[in-house]
C-alpha cells in the first residue's frame, strides 16, 4: 500500500458545526489542534449535537488566532467568542462521560446559539483536554484523553470505502439518496490510495511523521443521514450499512485513532500501515 496518501484534513472547532478543511493541522495527544474544543450543552448539561438539532450542520465555526472562535449561521450575524478564562467549570455530560468545561464568558454566545436553534443552549469550552476526559478505558491506554469528540481523538475514513459504500447504496432500495459525500461521516483525516475497507485490518499507522494506533471501528448514528448542506434527513447510509457493515452490533464506517506522537500532518503526506 505504498501509494496511500492523506487526501484531506478536517477540523471542527465547535462540535456538530460545519468543519474546516485546512491543508495541514497540528496533532496533539487528544486530537487535531482546535478540533471539538467547544460544544453546546442543554439546560441539563448534556451535549447537543446534530442528533437532536440537524440545523447545526448549517452553522459554521472558524478558528481565530489566540483561541477565539467565530460563529456564523443562516440568518445570524457572525459572532466572535473569545476563549474563556478558567474561572470555574460546569458539569458536561457527553455520551455517559461526566466531564468539566468552562462556559463562554460573554453571554451573547449563549444567546446567539439559543436564538439560532430556538432552544436553550450554552456554549462551553474544554480548557484542559490533557486532564478532563479519558478515552473509553475499554479501548484506551493509561493517560489517553480526548476533547469533545464522540469518543476518540481522531476519526479516519478512506475514499475507497466511501466509493464502495456508494456502489452498495446505488444497488439498494434508495439509490436516489446516493452518492453520499464524505462530510456525512465528519472525519478528521481522509486517506486515498487504499482498497475498500482496508482500514478494517489496520492497528498502527503513520501519517507523515506522526504515528497513530487504530483503537476501534466507528459505530455510526443518525447524523450520517443528515445532508450537511441542507440539514434534511434521509435513510442512507444507515440502511445500507445495516445490510453490509454490521460489526459487533454496530453499523460501522471509519476507524478511530489515538495519536502515539505529535507533529504536523499535511495533505499529500504518505500514509504507511505498520501493523
Amino acid at each position: 500500500m505504498g501509494n496511500a496518501l492523506l487526501q484531506s484534513v478536517h477540523v471542527h472547532p465547535v462540535k456538530a458545526f460545519r468543519g474546516l478543511a485546512p491543508r495541514e493541522a497540528v496533532v496533539e495527544p487528544w486530537g487535531l489542534a482546535g478540533d471539538r474544543r467547544w460544544a453546546l450543552i442543554d439546560d441539563g448539561g448534556k451535549v447537543v449535537t446534530q442528533r437532536q438539532q440537524p440545523r447545526l450542520a448549517l452553522a459554521a465555526a472558524e478558528l481565530v488566532p489566540g483561541g477565539s472562535v467565530r460563529l456564523s449561521a443562516p440568518g445570524m450575524d457572525p459572532l466572535t467568542v473569545p476563549e474563556p478564562r478558567p474561572l470555574g467549570t460546569v458539569p458536561v455530560q457527553i455520551f455517559g462521560d461526566k466531564v468539566e468545561g468552562v462556559l463562554a464568558e460573554d453571554g451573547s454566545a449563549h444567546t446567539w446559539c439559543s436564538d439560532y436553534l430556538g432552544a436553550d443552549v450554552r456554549l462551553v469550552h474544554m480548557d484542559d483536554p490533557a486532564t478532563r476526559r479519558p478515552v473509553d478505558p475499554e479501548y484506551a491506554r493509561p493517560g489517553e484523553t480526548v476533547a469533545f469528540a464522540d469518543g476518540f481523538p481522531l476519526l479516519l475514513t478512506t475514499s475507497a470505502s466511501l466509493d464502495a459504500l456508494n456502489s452498495l447504496i446505488a444497488q439498494g432500495d434508495r439509490p436516489a439518496e446516493g452518492p453520499l459525500p464524505m462530510n456525512r461521516f465528519r472525519p478528521n483525516v481522509v486517506v486515498q490510495g487504499t482498497t475498500a475497507w482496508a482500514e478494517d485490518d489496520w492497528s498502527h499507522i503513520t501519517i507523515g511523521e506522526v504515528a497513530f494506533r487504530v483503537a476501534k471501528t466507528c459505530g455510526r448514528c443518525v447524523v450520517t443521514t443528515t445532508d450537511q448542506g441542507t440539514a434534511a434527513r434521509g435513510k442512507e447510509p444507515l440502511v445500507t450499512l445495516g445490510r453490509h457493515r454490521r460489526i459487533g452490533g454496530q453499523l460501522v464506517f471509519g476507524q478511530n485513532l489515538v495519536p502515539l506522537s505529535t507533529g504536523t500532518i499535511r495533505v499529500g503526506d504518505p500514509v504507511t500501515v505498520l501493523a
